[in-house]
């Protein structure tokens, strides 16, 4: 990252966003950043407030959620909860904030939050009592880190999004299936296994074959890339973990499709010609309709998308911090959450949702689950931007065979670092 621009963020983010905390050390994972001290919780008043909640969902989806916020406008008489979905949310902040009239909370996607903290639209949570030892005692692990940019606590997560391997069951016996998520060696091993004795494909990843950083992300981050982009604008991407991942590629695609796609996927495992699919929840209602009996289990780090709560500007600067974080916690409590994803079949942020025993009856919620358990989050950088078209292009050249890994891999770190200069950084 440019000097310039680090001052600039500093400048900003100390200046705009938030009051100055003393650092310590907090109780956290070993993979968790440091984030600075927490102040006091605020003391929630009794008068009446009403908190403005701008939010994403939609469809049948909203009403489990709005239920869970009536209760809690039962339970606390003296506050009324505005749900409001704007057409074009990030347009409506960047006018609405800086006249006071947006909202006191943000229910948005965690990839926002370098963004929005930067324009000056969201807070940090740690001035208001939430510190990383509530997060991790609270949440899944991808889900914390994904909450958590340039050192600070920005949201609290609800929900998780990723992919894991989907087999039919009927197709794949145990034998074929790989017992270690982490362990390549095993699934090209059985892959070729599986080949050899059916003339059909273990697994169909639509990544492999198309400029798609999403689905191939478990496979990279598997070898153990740790980001594409970090939150520094450092670019990842011709390191040793990525050369490996892209090796292991060529190899495995002596045993795979060599064209993919959704459809081409979700065709090869409804006709029996792949017995898994690379996916995430979105395919499992058209396996449902077509009867396949299937089963997921974890492979790789998945890339993990969040929902999160934000914390507005405008809510502190209202004086209405205090009810905005009460909900804030309410709605990503273990309990609420474990109603709501059995109602919408999403997968919980919170961990005791997603060990409740109605969640972990429902197949899906638990095996994806187990997948992002292991994944990384989403990039809640500026710089995210700048991954999707070199790592897919670099991808696709590997599988191709246009550009050797260490190739294709110099030119996507390249392009992405260009893209990251072009931006300022």
């Amino acid at each position: 990252m440019k000097k310039s621009l680090w001052i600039l963020l500093t400048v900003i983010l100390a200046i705009g966003l938030l009051a100055a905390c003393s650092p310590k050390e907090p109780a956290a994972t070993a993979t968790a950043p440091a984030v600075t001290a927490p102040t006091a919780e605020p003391v929630v008043q009794d008068q009446p407030v009403t908190i403005s909640i701008w939010h994403q969902w939609s469809g049948d989806y909203l009403n489990a959620i709005t239920e869970a916020f009536n209760e809690y406008t039962v339970a606390h008489p003296n506050v009324t909860i505005d749900l409001s979905k704007p057409e074009d949310t990030s347009n409506a902040l960047s006018v609405a904030i800086p006249a006071g009239e947006g909202p006191d909370i943000i229910g948005w996607a965690n990839d926002q939050i370098g963004t929005q903290a930067l324009a000056g639209n969201i807070v940090p949570l740690g001035d208001y009592g939430i510190d990383l030892t509530f997060l991790n005692s609270t949440y899944e692990p991808a889900a914390v880190r994904g909450v958590v940019w340039q050192n600070m606590i920005w949201g609290l997560p609800e929900s998780q999004e990723g992919i894991a391997m989907v087999y039919n069951k009927d197709l794949v016996s145990d034998e074929y299936l790989p017992t270690n998520p982490l362990d390549f060696e095993e699934l090209l091993t059985k892959a070729q296994a599986f080949y050899n004795a059916t003339g059909k494909y273990l697994v169909c990843n639509q990544g492999l074959g198309n400029p798609d950083a999403y689905h191939v992300a478990p496979i990279y981050f598997g070898h153990g890339v740790s980001e594409y982009v970090d939150d520094q604008g450092m670019v990842h991407l011709n390191s040793p973990e990525a050369l490996a991942a892209g090796e292991w590629m060529v190899r495995f695609k002596a045993f795979a499709p060599a064209e993919t796609s959704h459809d081409i996927c979700k065709a090869m495992i409804v006709e029996g010609n792949a017995g898994a699919w690379w996916t995430g929840p979105w395919a499992i209602a058209d396996l449902e309709a077509a009867g396949i009996n299937y089963g997921i289990i974890p492979m790789g780090k998945p890339f993990v998308g969040i929902k999160a709560l934000l914390l507005s500007k405008n809510a502190v600067d209202r004086g209405n911090q205090a009810v905005a974080i009460d909900i804030m916690k309410y709605f990503t409590s273990g309990s609420v959450q474990a109603k709501i994803a059995a109602a919408n079949k999403t997968i919980p942020a919170p961990t005791a949702a997603l060990m409740d025993s109605a969640v972990q009856a429902l197949p899906s919620l638990r095996g994806f689950g187990a997948s992002l358990n292991l994944g990384v989050p989403m990039a809640n950088t500026p710089y995210a931007g700048a991954q999707w078209g070199p790592v897919g292009d670099a991808t696709t050249a590997i599988w191709n065979g246009a550009q050797t890994p260490q190739e294709a891999l110099d030119a996507a770190q390249a392009a992405a670092e260009k893209a990251i200069d072009d931006m300022g950084g």
